[in-house]
């Protein structure tokens, strides 16, 4: 209703909403996922919103085709995420650099509390579902092998967090370093994760604060989806740790 947008794409509708003619339309597309670790929430877990916003191509005209929504992360004019914790916290960028907002219940703003978020280069905590193991790949399980015996830049064990909440995992490995692993399985060839509505708005934050995020052999940024759901395996957090999956996958045949 506010005129900004022209469509709009979420995990929990099949298909791409249209903003009708009875609404005024702007240039923008918002893909997102509404309520991220949901399964979490019987168990007082935290929870998130991802969004990401993608302009529509100049010139274009009419009723919005999908073929207009399915752009490469890197098009992405903003991207962000909003945690629901012990505190409620707004992370997003437009492309230059990445800023945190906490929530101050007592005035009802969100109040700048992290400027220029920086991932550091390497971390000492690895995040993955390891009840998957047996149906990874070769290259995903050497991957997540060299985690449990790397050392940390202060030479210690890397640790491992898993709260199977993507945008909590995210934002801990966004303050802390280290690396968020999803690969693919047997079960989920492809990957789990959609590409458009939580690894690119993701991988643009990463990336804007000196991180980097990978299928494991393509920098998930420059992948066009061929569906408005489309998924894909996710290795995202700290560079160092993001290319030594790189260099593990490139042993190995695509």
């Amino acid at each position: 209703r506010c005129g900004a947008l022209c469509a709009m794409g979420s995990e929990e509708e099949p298909e791409l909403v249209r903003v009708g003619p009875e609404f005024p339309r702007g240039d923008y597309i918002l893909i997102f996922d509404p309520l991220d670790g949901s399964s979490n929430i019987d168990v007082n877990i935290n929870v998130g919103t991802i969004f990401s916003i993608l302009r529509r191509p100049a010139g274009s005209t009419g009723e919005v085709s999908l073929d207009e929504v399915l752009q490469p992360g890197i098009q992405q004019v903003a991207a962000g995420y909003i945690l629901y914790g012990p505190s409620t916290m707004l992370v997003f960028s437009t492309g230059q650099g990445v800023h945190g907002f906490t929530l101050d219940p007592g005035v009802g703003e969100f109040l700048l509390s992290h400027p220029d978020m920086r991932i550091p280069e390497q971390g000492h905590i690895y995040s993955v579902n390891e009840g998957n193991r047996n149906n990874w790949d070769e290259p995903a399980r050497e991957a997540v092998e060299w985690f449990h015996t790397c050392k940390s830049p202060e030479g210690k064990d890397y640790s491992a967090r898993y709260v199977g909440s993507l945008v909590a995992d995210f934002h801990r490995t966004l303050l802390y370093g280290g690396i968020y692993l999803y690969p693919p399985d047997k079960n989920k060839p492809n990957g789990k994760l959609r590409m458009m509505c939580e690894a690119a708005p993701l991988a643009f934050l990463a990336e804007q604060a000196g991180g980097k995020a990978s299928d494991g052999r393509r920098r998930i940024l420059e992948r066009r989806p061929e569906t408005l759901h489309a998924r894909t395996p996710l290795y995202i957090g700290s560079a160092r740790d993001v290319e030594a999956v790189e260099a593990i996958y490139a042993k190995y045949p695509d």
